[in-house]
């Protein structure tokens, strides 16, 4: 692609939503238009750092540091040549294409940023998703919904709250106390589980020595489907729910959940399941702004349907890709999973899509490879499938193996944003500190 001559402004490039796609396109394009003067690039992002959304089932248990593993976006941005812009998109206005953003406030409600407008002659909106409570009673109160680092932070102290509080109170415990209810048993609610399985009994022998775990601590997980991860194999869903009752998880499937109090969950059958603390994964959808936002089309959860180029169906100039896009599966009746996978996929479409695009080219169509599920159950076993390179079907692995690839995908989400010699470094470092670190976080 030619560099612009110095009368010609460059094409501005904005990516609102820093999640595993976002960041991963925005430092690609930053490495090669951006750094070449070729492009503009901007992410627009509301928060400061960043986690693979994939982990925050283990900072939630308290067994992986939020701030050891956390990427700063501003950092990123100087590194990879593109702008990094804080704060929280909430409007579009298509005609003057501009990204409508919401002031930032501190902590003591003082303006960081100012309402403003960011002006793009490509819009890329990777915005991801969020739990969707469906409108539950109770539900928003009194149940925490692992969306974002924050959640993951909360539900710890929380966590760490309650041992302290059951372990140095002199009454006995009441029947609540100590037990964790997730709602919905998709990846998100069975890993957590399986993570509070170990960091819970880990946490009690901090000198927490009038908790008996086996006897006080219950964790359970609620499922309307009459299967825990419903959307995968039955085989990998009979393997999981094996591992899991080998912890000694409680498994209530066939069960819809009808309101959350404060004291536990309320099923639609009557029945009653005490709780300290309430985790809720039973569904996603988009944002809510998406929602008609300037007129482009969105389904019944807020997710912006694409074509199979990843542009919006109203507006060429502007891409969705990720959780909040509603992208077609050619040969499925369904559109592509919200995966972490497809988001990584997609981003590696696009940085080749906005190229072609700005240099006047056709733009190709958007192919999801599935290369099958796998759930960790834990610090020692994960299941699932794999699909496509390693076999004609799908190849269903399980305990070490399982968890190295598991671990394997991660690896390539660092690949993407930092570069084959320092993801290599990041891993060193991090296996080194996994030995001289304790097991959980108490903070």
């Amino acid at each position: 692609m030619p560099a612009p001559d110095s009368t010609t402004p460059i094409p501005r490039i904005v990516i609102v939503g820093g999640g595993a796609g976002g960041l991963e396109l925005a430092t690609r394009l930053g490495d090669t238009l951006g750094r070449r003067g070729e492009a503009e690039v901007t992410l627009v992002e509301r928060s400061r750092s960043h986690l693979w959304k994939p982990l925050l089932h283990q900072a939630a248990a308290g067994t992986l540091g939020i701030d050891d593993n956390a990427l700063n976006y501003l950092a990123q941005s100087s590194w990879h040549h593109f702008k990094y812009r804080l704060g929280a998109m909430d409007g579009l206005d298509r005609a003057r294409k501009q990204v409508l953003v919401a002031p930032t406030l501190d902590e003591q409600g003082r303006e960081v940023t100012p309402r403003r407008a960011i002006g793009y002659d490509i819009l890329v909106i990777a915005v991801g998703s969020q739990n969707n409570d469906f409108g539950t009673p109770g539900a928003a109160r009194h149940a925490i919904a692992l969306d974002t680092p924050d959640d993951a932070r909360r539900f710890h102290r929380r966590l760490v709250d309650a041992c302290i509080a059951a372990n140095s109170q002199a009454e006995p415990l009441r029947p609540e106390q100590l037990k964790v209810v997730a709602v919905g048993s998709g990846a998100t609610g069975v890993e957590l589980v399986a993570e509070l399985h170990n960091s819970m009994r880990v946490l009690a022998a901090y000198g927490l020595d009038r908790i008996d775990p086996e006897r006080d601590i219950r964790l359970s997980l609620v499922e309307a489907a009459p299967r825990i991860l419903p959307a995968l194999s039955e085989r990998l869903s009979a393997a999981a729910a094996r591992e899991l009752g080998k912890l000694g998880v409680e498994m209530h499937v066939g069960k819809r959940v009808t309101e959350v109090s404060a004291t536990g969950v309320h099923t639609a059958d009557g029945e009653f399941l005490p709780a300290e603390l309430v985790v809720w994964a039973a569904g996603v959808k988009a944002a809510d702004f998406l929602k008609d936002l300037d007129g482009l089309e969105s389904n019944r959860i807020n997710q912006l349907v694409v074509r199979p180029t990843l542009q919006t169906t109203r507006d060429d100039a502007v891409f969705a890709l990720g959780d909040c896009a509603a992208c077609p599966w050619p040969g499925r009746e369904t559109n592509v999973p919200p995966r972490a996978q497809a988001a990584h996929q997609q981003a590696s479409f696009l940085v080749g899509q906005i190229q072609r695009r700005l240099a006047g080219r056709a733009l190709g169509e958007f192919r999801y490879r599935d290369a099958g599920s796998l759930v960790s159950l834990g610090e020692h076993s994960t299941v699932g499938s794999l699909m496509g390179g390693l076999s004609r079907g799908s190849m269903f692995v399980e305990g070490h193996f399982a968890r190295f690839i598991y671990w394997s995908l991660y690896r390539m989400h660092l690949h993407a944003l930092h570069g084959f010699w320092k993801t290599a470094f990041l891993t060193l470092a991090r296996m080194i500190s996994r030995t001289t670190e304790p097991q959980i976080k108490l903070h």
